[in-house]
């Protein structure tokens, strides 16, 4: 049964590195939490590390910019793994072929500039769809359109067996106070469809590797049992923390915020309830990272 904590201090003397999800835990898409800033401050003056891994579906250096932009200060992290750069690598490796067609929106378009830790990375053109070979997907045009409007494109794709490269696997987010649709939504409608999807952030193993060699290249070397996820994703965060063996703290006050919560806590019977029909067990939750 998860153990319910106040706060990240309870627990954080038995960890030394955080992967630490972004939307939804520190910032909600238009600015900061204090309270979470604070606490992956305190954490790093204490000698922890901050790794953020988020679905984000643009290189990390973009990432940076907007938490700059929403108030979140360098001083709360160390590094950043993002969906989008773990995607990068399968693109320009030749996973959906060298033209492919965009979803997305225009900001996100980085994604096709090559990584720089390929040596010999393929040249990949974004095409119309008719001239494509694979489709690559960073979010719905319009957030707030149900995804089956793209039902026509894919189904057309899916007949020409085109691999649809996933670049966040996110289903749905809050800016705000509204909740969009991301990538993963429509990679889930894609693969419903009989298409194949292919995914790179979290639950999915790769971009835990990549958020290790970030570890890794501060020159940290942290065990696996002292590194803690943090995310309030059930089926992203504390799914991929589970599959990669790793303890999670469940920021219940997210997405499961009306299903968990009483006031600014998890109620203990209703947040057990609801991990029950999810069928994961976090080994800590909280109501919101503070």
């Amino acid at each position: 049964m998860t153990r319910i904590v106040h706060a990240l201090s309870d627990i954080s003397a038995d960890y030394d590195a955080l992967f630490c999800d972004v939307w939804g835990c520190v910032h909600n898409g238009r600015e900061a939490f204090p309270e979470a800033v604070a606490a992956l401050q305190a954490f790093r003056a204490k000698g922890g590390t901050v790794v953020l891994v988020t679905n984000a579906p643009r290189a990390w250096t973009e990432v940076a910019k907007g938490l700059d932009d929403i108030g979140v200060p360098r001083d709360a992290w160390d590094a950043i793994a993002t969906s989008g750069d773990s995607a990068r690598t399968a693109l320009f490796t030749g996973a959906v072929g060298n033209k492919v067609h965009f979803i997305g929106y225009e900001s996100d378009r980085t994604i096709f500039e090559p990584p720089k830790i390929l040596n010999d990375p393929i040249s990949v053109e974004v095409v119309p769809l008719a001239d494509a070979e694979g489709l690559v997907v960073a979010g719905p045009e319009d957030p707030y359109a149900d995804p089956s409007v793209y039902k026509g494109e894919f189904l057309f794709a899916k007949t020409k067996g085109m691999k649809l490269l996933c670049m966040n696997p996110d289903v749905i987010v809050d800016v705000g106070t509204k909740r969009q649709w991301c990538a993963g939504a429509l990679a889930e409608m894609y693969t419903e469809m009989g298409g194949e999807s292919l995914y790179f952030g979290k639950p999915h193993p790769p971009i835990y590797d990549l958020a290790r060699r970030r570890l890794a290249a501060l020159e940290r070397d942290v065990p696996e049992a002292r590194i803690l996820c943090v995310g309030d994703g059930i089926h992203t965060d504390v799914q991929g923390a589970v599959g990669e063996d790793l303890d999670v703290l469940f920021v219940a006050g997210g997405l499961a915020a009306e299903e968990t919560l009483d006031g600014a806590h998890p109620h203990s019977d209703r947040l057990d309830a609801w991990l029950a029909t999810k069928g994961y067990d976090p080994t800590y939750s909280i109501g919101f990272l503070r």
